[in-house]
């Protein structure tokens, strides 16, 4: 799967997002760049088929179609549309989105699922206090779990406080287990990634692509980063915020 934004803008003048082009697919994780609170959130429904630009296009595998891409990709941790509410329980977060991939989802079973991942000691905790790595790791992992999900755009995970080098491998599992990955950073997790040694040294598995939407210009750079050995929990398919996009 190859999902490709061509000189995609949102706003008067591009003032919500200015013209953007950029691509991810099967087998890649990829950064973009995006400052302001408005931008990264909207880039990302863009992104993901829920969001139609009002300039320029968005295909999947060439083809234009808004209701397939948003089948296929995931929108991970959007604020205020597929992010979960701080205060609900890591557990509560977990059966909701099984009961939306059609899986058992008894508090019994979003206690095992977690325990599977070893994290049944934040079964209780509310998602808003979760360290902001294993965030990733749960939301991305309950967004694939749905039928026909091929990618992820995860939005702003450096919102989160931490270290970006952790949910940026993450990110680049998920690339080794054949997924399409873009992640939306600001700059300053932007700049830690593409400084990460083995972002710039490594021969195989995820590129790392930079776009800055800070100016009009968009300047993109490629490196590779190895990978290690979904609100208010709508991850996948849909969010409480979707545009119509077709």
């Amino acid at each position: 799967m190859r999902v490709v934004l061509d000189g995609v803008s949102k706003g008067r003048r591009g003032q919500t997002l200015p013209e953007t082009t950029l691509s991810f697919e099967t087998g890649h994780a990829r950064f973009v760049r995006a400052e302001t609170e408005q931008r990264p959130t909207v880039l990302g429904l863009i992104a993901s088929g829920r969001m139609k630009p009002d300039a320029g296009r968005v295909t999947i595998d060439a083809r234009t179609d808004a209701a397939g891409l948003r089948r296929r990709v995931a929108l991970v941790d959007a604020l205020d549309v597929s992010d979960p509410h701080p205060g609900v329980t890591v557990a509560a977060v977990v059966g909701e989105e099984l009961m939306f991939a059609g899986l058992g989802a008894t508090p019994l079973h979003a206690r095992r699922w977690l325990a599977g991942l070893g994290f049944a000691d934040i079964a209780d905790s509310p998602v808003g206090t979760v360290d902001p790595a294993a965030r990733v790791r749960i939301l991305c992992e309950l967004a694939v779990l749905r039928e026909g999900v091929e990618g992820i755009v995860l939005v702003s995970p450096d919102r989160h406080g931490g270290r970006p080098d952790g949910w940026w491998r993450i990110s680049a599992e998920f690339a080794e287990r054949g997924y399409a990955v873009l992640v939306i950073v600001g700059g300053a997790a932007a700049a830690v990634i593409a400084g990460m040694p083995e972002t710039l040294g490594a021969d195989h598995l995820a590129d790392a692509a930079t776009v800055d939407l800070s100016e009009t210009v968009i300047a993109d750079t490629a490196a590779t980063a190895p990978a290690p050995s979904s609100p208010p929990h709508r991850l996948g398919a849909d969010s409480r915020h979707d545009e119509e996009a077709s």
